[in-house]
């Protein structure tokens, strides 16, 4: 059985925050729930804590309806982008006031506190108060804090977005063992983070601008994004979409770039496409390679993002190693035909073709 959103609607002064969304939650596995910024998750994850009501569309859990159910009957312990502590309570207090609340007996309390606290590392901080914390330490807090409910649905909304890179990296790792020890519960992570949904999620579902674009396995969401849109999202940096031609057995991209039609292209007809590549599928050099120029470049820890200006558009490139790169430098740029997805030149954007299945890198 699972969680089963259909059809949600939600519109405040005439602009969608949910617009028809219909997604399904199994127990027992993690859905990360990915989209930008104003996609809609944190609406949606709202809706299903009863804390957000909509405009139409129903909820069922385990086949029972499950949207009428008061926010305080319903069975989810959630976590927020803010650590939420009480700053008058020790760490150990901190963990045990839903229990508390509940009215759980003294014993029990010391236990499932104790053990909660053991599994975020936090088992000798219990008589701290948060204040005294790191921000890492205190999102352990507000986590154990969720944990220790042992909720049948457990959402967290953005959790690790507030912290710094190096901390973000090192709690992403914790989470991934704790959520997978949430035997049964319905757990929905939300994120804007590709190799974060990527990591923790056993499904992806994709949003944006409050509508669900594609729902799948990480492996399927990444090798045939549905869309332009999709495939932007569910990268990092954004996959980089180029549009062109094919005629008479190649692909003519802007500025006259002219890339042989690869075999999983081949039965495209003549037409309008949008082409799109990896940014660390792309090369500096090689055959059959476009003039183009630095407009930006960033290293991060062991690999060089560099943004530049080509005839067939602008394009990202993500280079191993540590490059130096002035803005104004020429380079080449390989685009290898074998690498490319093509979408469609309609709204849409949809997938028409992609590369070959487990051939690309999988995001770190």
């Amino acid at each position: 059985m699972s969680l089963i959103i259909d059809n949600l609607h939600l519109a405040r002064e005439g602009i969608p925050h949910l617009d028809g969304v219909t997604a399904e939650f199994g127990h027992g596995s993690i859905t990360a729930v990915i989209g930008r910024t104003l996609a809609g998750k944190t609406t949606l994850t709202r809706a299903i804590a009863g804390l957000q009501a909509v405009d139409g569309g129903s909820l069922r859990l385990d086949g029972k309806p499950f949207g009428g159910t008061p926010a305080w009957r319903r069975d989810v312990a959630m976590v927020y982008q803010q650590f939420i502590n009480y700053p008058h309570l020790s760490v150990f207090e901190n963990v045990a006031f839903p229990l508390r609340k509940r009215k759980v007996a003294a014993g029990e309390i010391a236990r499932r506190v104790t053990a909660a606290l053991e599994m975020v590392g936090l088992a000798s901080f219990g008589t701290r108060r948060p204040t005294e914390l790191s921000g890492g330490q205190q999102q352990r807090v507000a986590l154990a804090r969720a944990l220790v409910r042992r909720a049948g649905i457990l959402l967290l909304d953005e959790p690790l977005v507030n912290l710094d890179y190096k901390l973000r990296e090192q709690l992403r790792e914790e989470f991934r063992g704790l959520l997978k020890d949430q035997t049964g519960a319905i757990v929905i992570y939300n994120t804007t983070e590709p190799s974060e949904a990527m990591m923790l999620g056993n499904r992806i579902v994709v949003m944006h601008e409050g509508k669900v674009l594609q729902a799948g396995a990480p492996a399927e969401i990444f090798d045939r994004p549905a869309s332009v849109q999709v495939a932007r999202i569910v990268n990092d940096p954004p996959m980089n979409i180029f549009s062109g031609i094919i005629e008479n057995g190649a692909i003519l991209l802007a500025g006259g770039l002219r890339i042989p039609v690869a075999e999983h292209l081949a039965s495209l007809p003549p037409g309008s496409y949008r082409f799109g590549i990896r940014a660390g599928e792309l090369r500096v050099g090689g055959e059959g390679d476009a003039s183009g120029k630095v407009t930006f470049s960033e290293v991060s820890g062991s690999e060089t993002f560099v943004y530049a200006q080509a005839p067939f558009g602008d394009a990202v490139l993500q280079i191993e190693g540590v490059h130096a790169m002035a803005n104004g430098t020429q380079l080449s740029i390989s685009v290898a035909p074998d690498r490319l997805f093509a979408f469609s030149a309609e709204a849409d954007g949809a997938l028409l073709a992609a590369p070959v299945t487990g051939d690309a890198a999988w995001p770190k």
